[in-house]
């Protein structure tokens, strides 16, 4: 295995506080510490081990792929943070079941027909404009594109087996073409330009739902989505809350820095653990009865609402909800 730095496994992590804001033309964006750019290295001075099967070549300033048709018994290839244009020169490797291209310079989704073993594909903090050239990775479980230039979903249909899609920080104003995608488990579209809830109908298994810092004003569209255990919606213009009748697996509820005045028509979801409300409107006590059904219910967050001002504000809502052992970010000591 060859290898300048390791580089962390892609993990799924929900920002309730919003993600990071759109990138920009950015082929000049990687500066090295004195303010120069980057130069690639040539393949040939790194080292590959033809017995290795998870190969790690994290941020060694690769500027083309080219040289890795040694790798036959590679199941994991993890090329983040280089300086890659184009995806190349991989069709040799047909038993891969990982690729990581995680910040770099690509700008289109190409070559990869061969790959038809492939998993898990990460192509977040590129340059991408679609998405496209996917066809034949019918066995995907999970595809990350987080931060790049997509403006639409689209070329998804063939992934019935897909269960994470990561399309966050891109440039979406619809909510689209998702129908066929019977096995999502996780749908992240956080920091789009999505302006509504809407054709998610065949999303039954759906379990995570985070469309945060986008342009929502009302919930609705959820009614098909019975398993959604966690549901994300901070930093957009909802008003009311509404439209969760047929969500009572939920338990994480997460309507942070909106525009809500009062909490209503939850008093259904019981096995909330986590409420996050924070920077809303709420100025009325009494709201809290709506969640003391959820007797499971560990953390709220309610700071930066007009209930704060009240000297007693930690007090009453330990009295109100007495299964909490969090209120904002202080847990409760006894």
């Amino acid at each position: 295995m060859a290898s300048l730095s390791t580089g962390e496994p892609q993990e799924m992590e929900v920002d309730r506080r919003g993600e990071s804001e759109e990138s920009g033309d950015d082929e000049t964006r990687r500066k090295s510490i004195n303010g120069k750019e980057e130069s690639p290295v040539d393949m040939d001075t790194i080292t590959l081990d033809p017995e290795e099967e998870d190969v790690d070549l994290v941020h060694c300033r690769i500027g083309k792929i080219e040289g890795l048709e040694v790798l036959q018994k590679a199941k994991t290839l993890t090329l983040r943070q280089n300086l890659i244009k184009k995806i190349e020169n991989l069709d040799s490797l047909s038993s891969l079941r990982e690729l990581d291209l995680y910040d770099n310079q690509i700008r289109k989704l190409e070559n990869l027909q061969n790959l038809t073993e492939l998993e898990q594909l990460d192509v977040s903090f590129n340059i991408l404009r679609k998405v496209e050239g996917l066809e034949n990775l019918t066995r995907l479980k999970k595809l990350f594109l987080l931060h790049n230039k997509i403006s639409c979903i689209a070329n998804l249909e063939h992934f019935t087996g897909l269960e994470m899609l990561e399309l966050g920080s891109n440039r979406i104003r619809v909510i689209e073409n998702l129908d066929t995608l019977t096995s999502l488990q996780s749908l992240f579209l956080g920091t789009n330009k999505i302006t509504q809830l809407q054709h998610l109908e065949g999303l039954h298994n759906l379990t995570v739902l985070s469309i945060q810092s986008n342009r929502i004003t009302k919930i609705e569209g959820l009614q098909s989505l019975v398993n959604l255990r966690e549901l994300y919606l901070s930093h957009n213009g909802i008003e009311v809350i509404e439209g969760l009748e047929n969500n009572k697996k939920l338990t994480t509820l997460d309507i942070a820095a909106n525009r809500v005045k009062k909490i209503e028509n939850i008093s259904h979801l019981t096995e909330l653990q986590e409420f996050w409300m924070n920077d809303n409107q709420i100025e009325n006590w009494s709201d809290l009865d709506e969640l003391k059904n959820a007797k499971s219910l560990e953390t709220v967050y309610l700071e930066r609402n007009p209930l704060q001002k009240d000297p007693q504000y930690r007090r009453k809502i330990m009295l109100a909800l007495p299964s909490v052992r969090q209120i904002d970010a202080t847990f409760i000591r006894f």
